[in-house]
């Protein structure tokens, strides 16, 4: 692989495993069994058929498992854990395809880490956004979008390397500015429920200070008429 082929697989493996690890290693892994495009040695163990296997049976639960408010959520907080090291992982083994110092494995693994976090925090703030609707057809929409963005983004950054890296550099630049936002909406909804909360249990406290009142002056009255 040349060099741009290898810096466009660096970035697209770390990149789309922030969305969807399991999607990811099934399409690398695929390509590559059927030979669709050559992979660096160091990841020619996505083409293994256990891998592929347990890929698959993740990427199974995933499907479901994101496509229901809450649950998506839930999946997405656990696998901070998972998508962001291993995105690490997959960037260092993408990088070795140029033979390169443990200086720059490294720094590959910082890299790629990094944009693992970004996409991932970007998929999973969204998600946490739209799941304040009702409906569930805005989850659906989003999870089936963001299967298609790794399956596509990874085939253009095997295919149209340069065209992937000036994509990349423009998602990054639209993360800094959206993730702010984004973590503002949520900090009001946060507050929004808090306060809707608050109010409910100042109504129910003061209907209760009113029944006592009631109770009292009645107490009163009977003792009077006695």
């Amino acid at each position: 692989m040349e060099t741009i082929d290898v810096i466009a697989l660096t970035l697209g493996v770390a990149w789309a495993s922030g969305i969807n690890l399991y999607a990811a290693i099934l399409v690398l892994g695929l390509m590559g069994a059927g030979g669709y495009t050559e992979l660096p040695e160091s990841l020619l163990v996505l083409q293994d058929p256990l891998v592929l296997g347990a890929a698959g049976g993740m990427y199974f639960i995933e499907f479901f498992a994101d496509k229901v408010p809450g649950v998506d959520t839930g999946w997405d907080a656990i696998h901070t854990f998972i998508r962001i090291p291993a995105g690490a992982m997959l960037a260092v083994g993408a990088a070795q395809g140029l033979e390169i110092n443990q200086a720059a494995e490294l720094a590959a693994a910082l890299l790629g880490g990094s944009l693992a976090a970004s996409s991932h925090l970007t998929k999973a703030s969204t998600r946490l956004v739209i799941n304040t609707t009702p409906e569930p057809v805005t989850n659906w929409t989003a999870s089936v979008t963001e299967d298609l963005a790794v399956i596509g983004g990874l085939w253009t950054a095997l295919n149209y390397p340069l065209a992937f890296i000036a994509f990349i550099i423009v998602f990054v630049l639209f993360a800094i500015w959206l993730l702010p936002k984004l973590w503002r909406m949520l900090k009001n909804i946060a507050v929004t429920i808090r306060n809707w909360f608050g109010k409910k249990t100042s109504h129910v406290d003061t209907a209760d200070a009113d029944n006592d009142i009631i109770d009292n002056l009645i107490e009163a009255k009977s003792k009077k008429i006695e």
